[in-house]
């Protein structure tokens, strides 16, 4: 199984080279916590840490 990483940009979890998100390729393996985001405008934790898209997101990039 592939290593997920995070985006350093805009946080997204994935697997790849690159994220699918914002196109960036800083990532990192070393990420603590996740949230993951069915309904972005319904989601009182969405819209304080300003995520606007479904998907899996990390708390903090290291």
């Amino acid at each position: 199984m592939p290593k997920q990483k995070a985006c350093k940009l805009c946080n997204t979890i994935y697997e790849g080279d690159k994220c699918p998100k914002c196109g960036s390729k800083e990532h990192s393996e070393n990420f603590k916590g996740r949230i993951v985001v069915l309904n972005p405008e319904k989601s009182e934790i969405a819209k304080k840490i300003n995520i606007k898209d479904k998907g899996n997101f990390a708390i903090k990039t290291r």
